[in-house]
């Protein structure tokens, strides 16, 4: 899941007892593992949270075309600019997707976009590091797209049918973004002693954002609590991240690189990797606006938005003058 820090709108997580009849009944069809569809009654803090998490996961989708989009003309070969082009179209692809699905809680697509665009709703912290060299592509690939699997596959599983749906099938073409990122990061690392080394460079400068990109410890996150009693989350952050390092460490090895934590270790006890602390300083300085490209990044879609207005104007006269055929159509008839 590309969203982050999902604000739910509540303070502490209700218990049965302290819900109204409504609220009640609502969160006991959520625990026996009912969907809630969009005409279905809800509490306005789940549709509320909704939209913001499904909003941002759209939002992310979109920004995450651009530290892509700038090495499609770099590629340094067909079959891999022919890759990378698939991929972002993809991601196009998704974020329209995840809007459809916001649009059916009440909202419009104008309204939830001009939202990013004003900066009032985030995206995912980790598309405001830059990609630097060749390599980043594949290792975005590899551990961005790896890590938004993680989160993903359960929210095929989430309470609200309209997301859950369109997760089915993000799912599935973001696997196969992460199979592409895995097989270049293995290209170079088995290329030569430069290329290999550019490999690693990259998997030390991604390591440590794509860990923040499952969000701040449980501990410090109560609106994840409650998004968990709604079901809008299957598994908590530290949870999915303990799973995504148990997953990518082996990876690493196998390509004959090192993460770059001096703290990790596997843990013969809990039968899993131990690993370092994070930067959540620097997690919350991007998250604020003050990463790398948090300036660049919005600037660059304000810019796409204005600059595309004149199509917009184009395609809402093309549908008036094809409504007002209709009408002289059916008058004349």
């Amino acid at each position: 899941m590309y969203a982050q820090m999902v604000d739910t709108g509540v303070k502490r997580v209700q218990g049965l007892d302290e819900m109204s009849a409504e609220e009640r009944a609502f969160q006991e069809k959520i625990d026996a593992g009912i969907k809630i569809e969009a005409k279905d009654w809800m509490p306005e803090g789940y549709r509320r949270t909704l939209i913001r998490q499904i909003s941002q996961h759209a939002h992310s989708e979109i920004v995450g075309q651009l530290p892509e989009g700038n090495w499609v003309t770099r590629a340094p070969t067909l079959k891999r600019k022919a890759i990378l082009l698939a991929k972002i179209q993809d991601e196009a692809g998704h974020g329209l997707y995840l809007y459809s699905a916001a649009e059916t809680l009440g909202v419009t697509r104008d309204q939830v976009y001009a939202d990013l665009l004003s900066g009032k709703v985030k995206y995912s912290s980790i598309f405001n590091y830059p990609t630097t060299n060749w390599a980043d592509i594949g290792t975005v690939g590899w551990l961005v797209d790896g890590a938004a699997i993680m989160n993903q596959i359960p929210l095929c599983r989430c309470s609200y049918g309209p997301y859950s749906r369109a997760m089915v099938r993000v799912c599935k073409e973001e696997s196969f973004h992460q199979r592409q990122g895995y097989d270049l990061v293995m290209t170079m690392a088995r290329g030569t002693p430069e290329q290999k080394q550019m490999a690693q460079d990259a998997l030390n400068r991604w390591w440590w954002p794509a860990l923040m990109m499952f969000g701040p410890p449980d501990s410090d996150s109560v609106h994840s609590a409650q998004s968990m009693q709604w079901k809008i989350k299957i598994l908590s952050n530290d949870e999915l991240r303990q799973k995504f390092v148990d997953q990518t460490v082996p990876q690493a090895e196998y390509l004959g690189l090192t993460v770059p934590d001096p703290e990790l270790k596997w843990n013969e006890d809990t039968g899993h990797y131990d690993f370092g602390e994070i930067d959540w300083e620097e997690f919350r300085q991007v998250v604020a606006g003050n990463g790398p490209c948090n300036r660049d990044r919005l600037r660059t879609r304000v810019k796409a938005w204005d600059d595309g207005a004149w199509f917009r104007d184009a395609l809402l006269a093309h549908a008036e003058k094809k409504s007002e055929r209709q009408v002289a159509t059916a008058k004349a008839a």
